[in-house]
């Protein structure tokens, strides 16, 4: 580079994220579940969440796979926020459960829950 030449600096892109009411954190690490259920649960939410209207609208979630929340028994494990809901044993009926009551009504399913964050349902 001579004395004329400008360095030349990458522009950066701010990235957009559409609204959403609530992030769902699935850990889809291999001490959660051994067969591939966690991740088998997150590749359901797409469809789940379509036909409960939780894709679009002021109710809409998104989720994200975390490779481990160091909490490994009892999986598949996830994590609602900004609630700070920790269910664990999401089995796919105990994934219906929570969308009906949980992500739709805003109303905890208790008896999956380990764990509550300083966050609140609703």
């Amino acid at each position: 580079m001579d004395a004329n030449d400008t360095p030349v600096t990458p522009t950066v892109v701010k990235p957009k994220i559409g609204a959403y009411r609530r992030h769902l954190l699935v850990c889809t690490g291999p001490r959660c579940t051994q067969d591939g259920e966690s991740q088998a649960l997150f590749d359901s939410l797409g469809d789940k969440f379509k036909a409960a209207g939780l894709d679009q609208g002021d109710l809409r979630v998104k989720r994200s796979r975390v490779s481990c929340f160091a909490a490994c028994k009892g999986g598949p494990v996830m994590c609602v926020q900004p609630d700070g809901t920790w269910y664990y044993n999401v089995t796919p009926e105990n994934m219906d459960r929570i969308i009906d009551s949980h992500l739709c009504k805003g109303e905890v399913v208790e008896d999956l829950v380990f764990h509550q964050g300083p966050g609140a349902a609703g």
